[in-house]
């Protein structure tokens, strides 16, 4: 699997973000450098008897293929998945091929037969660290059975008991085995989240450029509206004295444009009327109002219920990702939606509720517990269908409850019956929501 950008330039879920080539390179050159030490101190150091000059041979390759791939590629050069899983295998068999001349599974060293193994399961596509942990397993496999003695004083006998050297390769098989699937799918998570984040913010800044350009109209409005009256006001005193004719035609020309153009600069203050301030204070039900409206004659009913009998409506301070994150979910109700879609707003001294309930089929009895998390969804992917590449990727309900949580809100998922009716329901903590200041959002 590769990291390819989808049309919104957003990385698809499960994509990769490839190495730089220094980095492994770097990691070879620590394992050069620690070999080197070994292998010198034991043959020098110790003086146990080792075939050395072969053991420094297979280190010598590691330094031709390091400084070849530097001096190639140069270190900025992010390798595909295939290469570096080659570059991650030659360690592998390099480290096998010491293990080999030096007593094989009876070398403590041998446990270093984990760490490429782990380079590729927290960078590499799931399929490259089990091609690896193949790997890993087969020469721990064959290390066990065919190697040369393990460097040790002449003047001593050592023997490993048999089943002791069996411990240790099942001990190997268990370490690949656990670091190539929980530590990939751990990291795995941990990108998706990452991705999904970047998605959720993307997707808010480009919400909140729309929203500023109601202001940006209104203000461009204000300063274009003096110059335009000078001029109309310039033409109409020249009106009276120009004698009928094309000049005059002319003229008249201008005073129609500038009542044109005075209609349209009207307009244009009007655009943050309807709540193009992001700090503007709103009743509860008028702010369902405003987020359901997009959804509108889409050939399902939304019908909106606000509970009075607790007093007035609470007033929230509009926020694009209030806004954002509550379209979000009534957009996937009246998407499932059969005909209705049903918002029920209440509220106490404590909290304010609202539920979002639609006459669909439900959510998937098995994803009601998972909801919320990223690229969770049901839909078939279409890069096409919403902001920031999300449609289809399963954010949507993602981004709902990160947006919806910065103000404060818990949300939860259930089906209404056992024949489908899928209903969000949403808790704010009424205290929360009356002491929030605009920064608070």
């Amino acid at each position: 699997m590769v990291s390819v950008p989808n049309d919104q330039g957003t990385l698809l879920p499960g994509t990769w973000r490839p190495l730089r080539l220094a980095t492994l390179v770097r990691l070879r050159w620590l394992a050069v450098a620690g070999q080197t030490a070994g292998l010198l101190f034991v043959a020098l150091g110790l003086g146990f008897p080792m075939p050395l000059p072969q053991c420094l041979g297979l280190v010598a390759f590691s330094v031709l293929l390091n400084l070849w791939l530097i001096f190639r590629f140069g270190a900025g050069h992010r390798p595909t998945a295939a290469v570096a899983t080659a570059q991650l295998a030659y360690d592998l068999a390099q480290l096998g091929g010491l293990l080999a001349l030096t007593g094989g599974l009876q070398n403590p060293f041998s446990l270093l037969l984990l760490a490429p193994v782990s380079v590729s399961a927290t960078t590499l596509p799931q399929r490259s660290t089990f091609i690896l942990a193949a790997v890993a397993i087969a020469i721990a496999s064959i290390v066990a059975v065919w190697h040369m003695p393990l460097p040790w004083d002449p003047e001593e006998r050592i023997v490993f008991d048999r089943v002791y050297v069996i411990g240790i390769w099942v001990s190997l098989l268990c370490g690949v085995t656990f670091i190539a699937a929980y530590t990939n799918r751990v990291a795995h998570e941990a990108r998706q989240l990452a991705d999904a984040l970047g998605a959720t913010e993307l997707a808010l800044s480009r919400h909140e450029q729309l929203s500023a350009l109601d202001g940006l109209a209104a203000a461009a409005a204000h300063e274009l509206g003096t110059p335009l009256s000078t001029i109309a006001l310039a033409a109409k005193e020249m009106r009276p004295d120009i004698p009928p004719g094309p000049l005059a035609e002319d003229v008249d020309l201008i005073i129609s444009q500038t009542a044109r153009c005075r209609a349209i600069l009207a307009k244009l203050r009007n655009l943050g009327a309807d709540g193009g301030d992001p700090f503007v204070a709103v009743p509860f039900g008028e702010l369902l109002a405003e987020v359901a409206r997009p959804h509108q004659g889409l050939g399902k009913t939304i019908e909106i219920a606000t509970e009075t009998a607790a007093g007035p409506d609470p007033v929230f301070r509009r926020n694009v990702g209030l806004l954002y994150g509550l379209g979000n979910l009534i957009e996937n109700a009246v998407h499932f939606a059969k005909s209705r879609v049903v918002i029920d707003a209440g509220w106490d001294k404590v909290a304010i509720t609202l539920t979002i309930t639609d006459d669909g089929p439900g959510f998937p009895p098995d994803l009601i517990t998972r909801l919320g998390e990223p690229y969770l969804t049901t839909r078939a992917r279409d890069a096409e269908s919403s902001e920031a590449g999300a449609g289809g990727l399963g954010l949507g309900i993602f981004i709902a409850k990160t947006l919806l949580g910065r103000t404060g809100a818990r949300l939860s998922f259930e089906n209404v019956a056992l024949e489908g009716g899928a209903q969000a329901k949403i808790v704010w903590p009424r205290k929360v929501i009356e002491t929030q200041k605009p920064a608070d959002f």
